[in-house]
């Protein structure tokens, strides 16, 4: 059995794999299936001529003290086909991991990125695939808005949360609801953020419900909200469109968490933020009566979104001491809410700590 050095070494040169280290695989692999043949020697090893491409099996000899006396070929009956088969098998696997590895070093540059495909009818219904040209990826279910459905030709944005070389080949994993999901569509849409006129500090997000985004500007006169916003509410419309009506709340940064605070709990008006514990990073939120509601809003939504968006745990209060006492209920929802989204945010912040 013979190989063509020739078309073996442009093939090395096209895939960029090693000469040396294919010609060592095919060897090995050989070898191995020599081993298991019944009628093979003790110690036999495949050999591939670099100049003529032929392989042999090379088998030591020894006398009866152990002592090394010549190496002979041994090539049992029916194997120099079997050799072709594992040769071609070597070759196809090399290519297709050279493949994978190219296509992984690719998408791996796109982690963290928005990427677009065509919906694919896959074989787990809980799992949308997603064609992206030369590779497949997955949107798993923890990935998924549960109010958003896609079907099969519908092109999608997804944001890449990991690539890795997998058993069957190269897996990208997408998610339509990661946070940064948010602020890559802005990155998309606002050019003042590709500049870094304007800066998206953070992000907050109950995927399918709502959203808010902290901005800042690093350039004086320009508006942070508005350059987000854009002419119109183009912007903005565009990225809550594709969110599929996801609402979007943007707010001013502030270095003063009182004022930080106060933009966060938008769209409620706040009256007054007092700092409790600037260590602890709590602090006492007072509002007008009928503000409270949306403060805190649905299920205690808006407080928990503002808690994880700054960071800041919120104790919210009306500014009228009689409401104060004719509505505990919203008071203890208030700060059940904070309570719940400060813990939440915590736990958060301690998952990214342990996958960094």
């Amino acid at each position: 059995m013979s190989v063509d050095v020739d078309a073996l070494l442009a093939m090395t040169v096209e895939k960029g794999i090693p000469l040396e280290k294919l010609i060592n695989s095919i060897e090995q692999t050989v070898t191995e299936g020599y081993a298991e043949l019944p009628d093979a020697m003790p110690q036999g090893r495949a050999v591939l001529n670099r100049q003529n491409g032929e392989i042999l099996i090379h088998v030591p000899q020894f006398n009866e003290e152990g002592i090394y006396t010549e190496t002979i070929t041994h090539m049992p009956d029916g194997f120099d086909s079997k050799i072709k088969s594992i040769v071609r098998k070597v070759l196809k696997e090399k290519m297709r991991a050279q493949n994978d590895a190219g296509i992984v070093a690719e998408f791996t540059g796109n982690v963290g990125d928005i990427i677009s495909g065509i919906v694919q009818q896959g074989r787990d219904s809980s799992i949308i695939y997603v064609d992206l040209g030369k590779v497949e990826g997955k949107i798993p279910q923890n990935e998924q808005v549960p109010t958003e459905k896609y079907k099969h030709g519908d092109r999608i944005k997804a944001y890449v949360v990991d690539v890795r070389q997998g058993e069957k080949g190269p897996e990208v994993t997408l998610s339509r609801t990661h946070p940064m999901f948010v602020k890559m569509l802005f990155n998309l849409e606002v050019p003042e953020l590709k500049d870094r006129t304007v800066e998206i500090v953070g992000v907050s997000r109950e995927p399918g419900q709502r959203s808010k985004v902290s901005v800042r500007s690093n350039r004086a006169g320009v508006s942070p909200k508005g350059a987000l916003i854009g002419p119109m509410g183009a912007r903005s419309k565009a990225v809550t469109d594709e969110l599929n009506g996801e609402k979007i709340d943007i707010v001013d940064f502030s270095e003063d968490p009182r004022v930080y605070v106060a933009s966060a709990l938008a769209p409620a008006r706040v009256t007054s933020v007092d700092v409790v514990d600037l260590e602890a990073k709590s602090a006492k939120v007072i509002v007008p009566d009928f503000q409270l509601s949306l403060a805190i809003g649905k299920d205690g939504q808006n407080v928990r979104l503002a808690v994880k968006l700054t960071g800041w745990r919120m104790d919210i209060h009306p500014d009228n001491p009689v409401e104060r006492l004719l509505k505990p209920s919203d008071i203890a929802k208030a700060q059940a809410a904070a309570e719940l989204a400060e813990a939440s945010a915590a736990e958060e912040l301690r998952l990214s700590a342990e996958s960094e």
